[in-house]
């Protein structure tokens, strides 16, 4: 139904958002094999709003009230998921019409649709931000929106941005989730603003909030008592629940069903680094590696810890390195390791993170220079400027490997790129991608389910073509 009132607006959509309603549509006649949730996309008029505060705090409330809740993030991100994943205790998965493709995307709300009561789907940027946006998604499988507005320096103005929120797109507005609300009096006034909209919650301005650095918010395995501080959030969100419960469920084919992906790489066992350096990796990625056959097998650089005996591959995910200098530089066992998989041509692919300690050298914000593996000719420094930012493709032999490049650090290398990937919003040159041996490496974070024979390529060969 919810669908069926938005193609109703389908004069004010572009024509790519119509055919997403149209896909969707026709998917749910194919089957009628239906499922339903309450699915609310969490969004606001800007970043900085609080929507993973919110979202974590409304997951966790949820949760404790017995609910099986699931969460789901718009656009490339990693940092954001872990919180909450934490805050709801499942896997988070990234949702993007276009890195994770439509019929994924859909296939991903069906399945969690079928497990559980509640989906959350945190928003990116501002509700009609990108192409596509938020708003395009939560159009697209009709869902309803719920914006979190930080009411921190206004009152009943509030009631403006909502309806202009509302009608400028226009979305299926659900409610109004008021974050940063200082008092009582305050609260009041608020309400007085809102008008049509439903508040369905507030939260009350924090002493600390959700400490972040220079790619996000801090890894919660940093964050001192993380559970009592989702705790302590979940208790301070005011919650109607009568607002809540008059959301109606949202309809979803359960009937969808993940594409066959080939075992080509089946019998291969493939040494994942997992620490807190490397820990920028899509729970997706590693799950279409086991799709097509490979076996994972995880191990820790910060230990110090070798690449195991019995691999077959290397994945060096992107991460935070640059804050670990001192303990990768030393890490012998480790590095040695990388060489001799390197020496014996074995497939590697050191992607952000990963690539920038498989230089020369790294050189931190501080300034300080510390020898890295050096398995890729040239120096990675930090700088204090993004350097690389937003969705991007790399064309393949195999197809379209999709992804995205966020990061703060540059390379200087006299190695020439095999391959250069192609930025989305304009199509100009985006991350190069270098190839030393069966080594590859690049800024690049690619979206393993987009292309699966590009991906296995990389890891039995260390080629993209």
């Amino acid at each position: 139904m919810r669908l069926l009132q938005a193609l109703r607006h389908s004069r004010e959509l572009s024509g790519d958002e119509v055919i997403y309603f149209m896909h969707a549509a026709l998917g749910c006649i194919r089957t009628g094999v239906m499922s339903s949730a309450r699915i609310v996309l969490i969004s606001a008029i800007a970043s900085g709003q609080g929507k993973t505060t919110v979202t974590a705090a409304l997951a966790r409330k949820l949760l404790r009230q017995g609910l099986r809740v699931r969460v789901f993030k718009t656009g490339p991100d990693y940092l954001d998921p872990m919180i909450l994943q934490r805050a709801s205790g499942a896997e988070v998965y990234a949702l993007d019409l276009w890195m994770v493709g439509l019929d994924e995307c859909r296939r991903l709300l069906a399945q969690a649709a079928a497990e559980v009561d509640v989906i959350l789907i945190e928003g990116v940027m501002g509700l009609y931000d990108g192409d596509p946006s938020s708003a395009d998604l939560a159009r697209a499988f009709g869902v309803p929106v719920v914006v979190v507005l930080d009411a921190g320096k206004m009152a009943q103005t509030v009631g403006a941005v909502v309806l202009g929120l509302q009608q400028y797109g226009p979305v299926d507005l659900a409610g109004v989730i008021v974050n940063r609300v200082a008092s009582t009096s305050h609260a009041k006034m608020i309400t007085q603003g809102v008008r049509g909209v439903p508040i369905l919650a507030t939260l009350s301005k924090q002493q600390a909030a959700l400490p972040e650095r220079h790619l996000g918010l801090v890894q919660p395995d940093e964050i001192a008592e993380i559970e009592q501080v989702l705790d302590q959030l979940a208790d301070q969100l005011e919650l109607d629940m009568s607002a809540w419960d008059a959301i109606a469920p949202v309809a979803m084919d359960t009937a969808l069903a993940a594409a066959a992906t080939p075992q080509l790489l089946a019998g291969k066992n493939i040494a994942i680094a997992r620490d807190a350096a490397f820990a920028f990796v899509y729970q997706a990625n590693l799950e279409c590696l086991r799709a097509a056959g490979a076996s994972l097998q995880f191990f820790s650089p910060l230990n110090d810890e070798a690449v195991p005996e019995n691999a077959d591959a290397v994945y060096i995910p992107g991460g935070y390195p640059e804050l670990h200098c001192s303990t990768l530089s030393a890490a012998q066992r480790w590095q040695d390791s990388m060489r001799a998989a390197y020496e014996s041509d074995m497939p590697i692919l050191a992607e952000c993170g990963g690539m920038m300690v498989m230089a020369d050298s790294l050189t931190d914000a501080q300034g300080t220079k510390w020898p890295m593996v050096g398995l890729l000719p040239g120096e990675v420094s930090m700088q204090g400027k993004l350097a690389g930012l937003g969705m991007q493709a790399l064309t393949t032999a195999d197809g379209e490997l999709r992804g995205h490049a966020f990061h703060y650090s540059v390379l200087s290398t006299p190695a020439e790129p095999v391959a250069q990937t192609v930025k989305r919003l304009n199509g100009a040159h985006g991350e190069a991608v270098y190839r030393q041996r069966a080594l590859t490496a690049t800024y690049f974070h690619a979206y393993f389910s987009s292309c699966p024979a590009a991906m296995a390529r990389i890891f039995l060969a260390g080629e993209l073509s």
